[in-house]
């Protein structure tokens, strides 16, 4: 616990290794671990103006779609001219949107009083990935993260997989809203429709197995869980059904978007998953996700993503257990998972073992030098891509790596080094690094790195010295 490191110590782990970064560890106090578990709790609303809830972001994607079918009909010598129109244009209703999900992101992470609460939002975003990768799911990314993610991070994890699951924004992404059963309602009516002599048959998209995939491997089991290709199909054929309403959603203008059973759509007969049988209908996928939810290789694969996110890329396994232990006994109460990786010991060890993540560099700069809302007005993701993390939009359903050996390639270092440079550029004349290395990182703070910064030549230097040490970089 934390009483096995001195206070001031114990202010910068909880800063650096469980929050976001701070200006001053007076922030955080003399109780480190009570700092920590006051802030346990549902995430706080995101700040932002404009932002669209999950069908408003549907819409916007249906519309842009359609208004890129129309232009694509258009006479060719119109087309060129669309196309310089469109690139002196203001931003879409569909780029606005996607803009200010990832300012909203970014912003409330670097003003939050709840830094740890707030790392613990990010973590099971990206948990739960919805990328704006694929472009189908370009506006809805923000909503997802807001009405699926954020209300229920301090709730029961079935509770979490399940809005996780049933939202839009998922559901698009994995494709399951055009997954059909092979003896569904629907294939078995437009098998049956009549077709003029060479007409070819009805396309069909069929059953579609990546959301049942990533919800075993990714999201609950873990790919060492114990489950076969015949449970990812079973599991599919649950899931049957489970699509956007987008007619009904047509004439709303606001709300979450979360997906509605119907069952056209739906596999008839029973399913068997991990041995277990259950019915036909929409009431099968509450139960299977509860059931997976409280499986022990559950309890072990999210305690040990959480231990490796805050604690170390190969984190101990008596803390790994523990974790597992407590998730197995509450069902899944986050809270008293989070209050049980505070309070272990291992948690506390003084040496950084985790690395920033380009976006949790930004974010951990953007607090130290307390930069105000305007600055994401002019460059809302403050140039994170620009290292090799795009702002919601990680490569795969996977989401971002959390090893520090995905971050620490040559390339990737020299791209670091870059944006430090020019972040200090911009602010080096504003601030005294000296000062805010000292308060910032406290005991943490190595005599030879304050050296350095006191011998820079200028403010830029020492700010981008300040920025590129060890010490800032490491949690």
């Amino acid at each position: 616990m934390q009483t096995r490191t001195d206070a001031p110590t114990a202010a910068a782990i909880a800063a650096h290794r469980f929050g976001l970064g701070e200006a001053s560890l007076a922030t955080v106090g003399p109780d480190a671990a009570g700092w920590l578990l006051d802030q346990i709790g549902p995430a706080d609303p995101q700040r932002g103006e404009g932002l669209p809830s999950g069908v408003e972001g549907l819409r916007r994607y249906a519309d842009f779609i359609r208004q890129q079918r129309q232009a694509a009909v258009a006479a060719p010598g119109m087309a060129a001219s669309a196309a310089t129109s469109a690139a002196e244009a203001p931003p879409t209703p569909l780029r606005q949107a996607v803009l200010a999900d990832v300012r909203a992101r970014l912003l409330t992470a670097s003003q939050s009083p709840r830094p740890f609460n707030e790392r613990l939002a990010l973590f099971w975003a990206n948990h739960f990935t919805v990328s704006a990768a694929k472009g189908s799911v370009r506006g809805i990314v923000g909503a997802f993260e807001r009405e699926a993610i954020r209300p229920h991070i301090a709730g029961n994890f079935a509770t979490l997989l399940r809005a996780a699951v049933l939202h839009a924004g998922m559901l698009r992404y994995l494709d399951n809203d055009n997954s059909a059963g092979p003896d569904s309602t629907l294939v078995r009516r437009l098998a049956r429709r009549p077709r003029a002599e060479g007409e070819p048959g009805p396309r069909i998209t069929g059953l579609n197995e990546n959301l049942a995939r990533e919800v075993l491997e990714l999201h609950t089991l873990g790919v060492a869980g114990g489950y076969t290709q015949a449970d990812v199909s079973a599991l599919a054929q649950v899931l049957t059904g489970w699509r956007l309403p987008l007619r009904e959603w047509a004439e709303t203008d606001s709300g979450p978007a979360e997906g509605r059973f119907d069952a056209a759509w739906h596999q008839p007969g029973n399913k068997t998953v991990l041995g277990k049988t259950y019915a036909a209908g929409p009431k099968a996928l509450e139960q299977v996700l509860q059931d997976l939810s409280r499986h022990r290789a559950t309890a072990r694969f999210i305690s040990t993503k959480l231990a490796r996110h805050f604690v170390a890329d190969e984190p101990s396994p008596a803390l790994v257990a523990r974790l597992a232990a407590d998730f197995e006994r509450t069902g899944g109460d986050l809270q008293s998972l989070y209050r049980t990786l505070v309070q272990s010991p291992e948690a506390w060890a003084p040496q950084p073992a985790k690395l920033k993540s380009p976006e949790e560099f930004a974010v951990s700069t953007a607090r130290l030098l307390r930069v105000r809302e305007t600055a994401f007005a002019r460059l809302p993701d403050l140039a994170i891509g620009q290292m090799g993390q795009r702002v919601q939009g990680a490569p795969s359903p996977a989401g971002w790596p959390d090893r520090a050996e995905e971050w620490l390639g040559p390339d990737a270092l020299w791209k670091r080094v870059e944006w430090a440079t020019r972040v200090a550029a911009l602010w080096g004349r504003q601030v005294d690094a000296r000062a805010l290395a000292s308060a910032s990182l406290g005991p943490r703070l190595q005599a030879h790195t304050l050296q350095q910064i006191e011998r820079a030549a200028d403010g830029p230097q020492a700010l981008a010295l300040l920025l590129l040490a060890p010490e800032f970089q490491r949690r």
